[in-house]
């Protein structure tokens, strides 16, 4: 159930498919997850700051079920901001990326919990 969230200042790519795909095999790949279970969501041209300033910048939520520990988040961290970087435009240094272990029964899919 891996759900990545892209919010950012920077304009939305054309096609936003080809980023919206790279964000969900890298967050399988990286979690060790099916990747039929993950979600992606891309917010894009929206009013942000960071530091005061108005540059593009993004805040980036991820959501799993476990498979969050250090080791994962650290290489998570460098993969999404190169990605964010190269297709958005957005430099890592202007990138937060929250990351929540959830448990599985507070998330539900196809009708029930995944508990």
């Amino acid at each position: 159930m891996p759900l990545i969230r892209v919010h950012t200042s920077a304009a939305a790519p054309a096609d936003p498919g080809p980023l919206l795909q790279e964000l969900s095999r890298q967050l399988a790949s990286l979690l060790g997850k099916p990747e039929r279970y993950v979600m992606t969501s891309l917010q894009a041209d929206l009013a942000m700051s960071f530091g005061g300033d108005a540059a593009p910048a993004c805040y980036v939520e991820v959501k799993s079920i476990g498979a969050l520990d250090a080791a994962r988040i650290a290489r998570l961290c460098s993969v999404l901001c190169d990605l964010l970087h190269s297709r958005l435009g957005v430099p890592p240094d202007r990138t937060y990326i929250s990351f929540e272990d959830v448990a599985p029964q507070r998330w539900g899919w196809d009708g029930r919990s995944f508990a």
